[in-house]
């Protein structure tokens, strides 16, 4: 579930959303947020594909809609000829790039990416991030990224600091 905030609001389409009951909120969570943290937390006994596929699964998508998806998106992050791979045997530019994937197959209208590249060296790091803006562009969705790469934050189109708690609009 969604930590709730200790002040003001956060809307999403207008709404409110931590006004909603949690069941409403977990909903809400699973079907239109992905999320991308700096550390993948893929399950390393699982291949690629299947590491794409499960939020699908969860969700209640059939096994071979699931799978179409997830092949799109790790096509879409080139890893085609990684589908059939252990994630534990990739590395970690692969596993980030298998993450991102894993956080789009549902085609969620919120990403929110939290370090994204913390743990990437720096060629892995700029792949990161060109895929972050492409997919953005190309899928439409909303895109919430917490970073300290400044090369990163300069590519957002709005930008904000955290300044002793509050938010603040970037120069």
């Amino acid at each position: 579930t969604l930590d709730r905030p200790d002040a003001g609001r956060v809307y999403f389409r207008g709404e409110s959303v931590f006004d909603w009951p949690d069941a409403q909120l977990a909903k809400f969570r699973n079907q239109s947020i992905g999320f991308v943290f700096q550390f993948h937390h893929l399950l390393p006994e699982f291949s690629a594909l299947e590491n794409v596929m499960m939020p699908a699964l969860i969700h209640g998508w059939s096994r071979e809609r699931a799978a179409r998806s997830a092949q799109e998106f790790l096509v879409r992050v080139g890893l085609q000829d990684r589908l059939g791979y252990r994630v534990g045997k990739l590395s970690g530019g692969e596993q980030q790039r298998v993450a991102l994937a894993r956080a789009l197959v549902l085609r969620p209208p919120l990403l929110l990416a939290d370090e994204p590249t913390g743990n990437l060296d720096r060629k892995n790091a700029e792949q990161v991030h060109r895929l972050l803006f492409e997919l953005n562009h190309e899928l439409g969705m909303a895109l919430v990224v917490v970073t300290h790469n400044l090369e990163l934050a300069a590519g957002l189109s709005r930008r904000m600091t955290l300044v002793e708690g509050r938010l603040e609009q970037a120069p």
